[in-house]
């Protein structure tokens, strides 16, 4: 599996059709709720499989990045897939890839989403809560033809394949919308909202449009985004009544329950606070500066700050540093880690009266943290899984686990078209 790091990413359908035709379709015999977005498409597919799981059927979660483990991006009723399964998956599969043409071997994604094809299959799954990678239309994701389509919102995030402007990136998200499948959105942007609609419109099938939660919902994970989430759910799992039927109490337990870690999530270690949250883009930012505010308005704000390189880290900053007392900028553990000193400049021009430090790695960080009563871990998921393993919230995964999230881009790759 981390051989085929090497090939990077790649956009289109070719690849995964045909690995998956060759272990008998097993996308053929499941049924999906697949969810694009810029945010919040990991923590709607949880919410949906909470609701699922608690009405008594048995769900497939597949969802990507992992913050500790691969085993966490293919879930059967919220339990990893077996190391077993994932040894005997990946030997089959890299059987079937030898009689791919040289230069079109299947990426690691697209290995991967046949791999979590094959073992919800294998598992009978009643439901299966599919999260794309990127984008949408030509993500590996997307041979599946499911029973309902959600776009959670849009922003401009992966600007270097989806486009640089609302317009083109929603465009890449709806090419999940497929014709007479019910479709769902929460993004608000007149520009994003109008291609989104179009796509519905050229697909024949109804769009179901959440402006605002209708209800409040009693929720696990805080933060005002979530409350949207939570209403996207409600929405689709109500729609979906006459295919999968769910009690109210169903719904409500659901999501007093949904578990989703490097979410806006607290962690209390001795006399610390730590809030941990994967806001890895500008809208993460606000979504995050919004939380803090109606959350930890009475707290001083003290930063760890880590970022990759192909996110907009100076944006982030500019959301974050305005609020922030203290501001650490670590690297992140990744080969595709930003140098956190490009940020200190930025943090300072956001807020002239922020303290800033550099440091050389995470635990450093921490260990300039420990009189701290409260602090946020932010910026890549990848820092918060390594958090994870600093704060002993998860056990320590291999090198080679954490490598599975890197990924460079292959060369002859066009950035920013995919128009093929």
């Amino acid at each position: 599996m981390q051989d085929l790091r090497m090939f990077g990413t790649k956009l289109g359908l070719e690849n995964p059709s045909r690995l998956a035709s060759m272990v008998d379709s097993p996308h053929k015999k499941l049924r999906f709720i697949h969810v694009a977005g810029t945010n919040g498409k990991g923590s709607v597919c949880a919410m949906l499989e909470s609701v699922y799981r608690e009405a008594g059927y048995c769900t497939g979660l597949f969802t990507s990045p992992h913050l500790i483990s691969f085993r966490e991006r293919i879930q059967v009723n919220r339990k990893l897939i077996p190391e077993k399964a994932v040894a005997r998956l990946t030997s089959q599969l890299a059987e079937s890839m030898t009689s791919f043409p040289k230069g079109q071997t299947p990426t690691f994604f697209e290995m991967t989403v046949v791999m979590a094809l094959c073992y919800f299959s294998e598992q009978k799954c009643d439901v299966v809560l599919w999260e794309t990678g990127m984008g949408g239309r030509l993500d590996a994701t997307n041979i599946v033809t499911p029973i309902a389509s959600v776009i959670t919102n849009i922003g401009l995030d992966h600007t270097r394949w989806l486009g640089n402007s609302l317009s083109e990136i929603a465009q890449e998200k709806s090419g999940i919308i497929k014709r007479d499948v019910p479709a769902f959105t929460a993004a608000q942007q007149h520009e994003a909202l109008s291609t989104i609609r179009s796509a519905a419109k050229t697909q024949m099938t109804e769009l179901i449009e959440i402006d605002q939660p209708n209800i409040k919902f009693n929720l696990s994970l805080i933060g005002q985004h979530q409350q949207i989430n939570a209403s996207l759910t409600n929405n689709v799992v109500n729609k979906l009544q006459s295919i999968l039927p769910v009690s109210n109490e169903n719904i409500e337990c659901g999501l007093r329950n949904v578990d989703w870690p490097g979410r806006l999530q607290i962690v209390n270690i001795g006399f610390q606070k730590f809030l941990l949250d994967g806001a890895h883009n500008v809208e993460g930012a606000a979504m995050l500066h919004q939380a803090l505010k109606a959350n930890f308005a009475d707290q001083s704000l003290v930063f760890i700050l880590g970022m990759v390189n192909e996110k907009d880290g100076n944006g982030f900053c500019q959301k974050i540093a305005p609020i922030a007392d203290h501001i650490i900028l670590s690297p992140v553990r990744s080969e595709r880690s930003a140098e956190p000193s490009t940020f200190e400049p930025v943090c300072q021009k956001a807020n002239p009266k922020v303290k800033t430090l550099v440091v050389s790695c995470l635990r450093q960080a921490l260990k300039h943290c420990e009189k701290e009563p409260f602090v946020i871990i932010t910026g890549s998921f990848y820092l918060v899984g390594e958090a994870f393993e600093q704060l002993g919230i998860a056990s320590q995964a291999a090198k080679s686990e954490r490598l599975l999230n890197d990924w460079g881009t292959p060369s002859g790759m066009k950035e920013n078209n995919l128009n093929t």
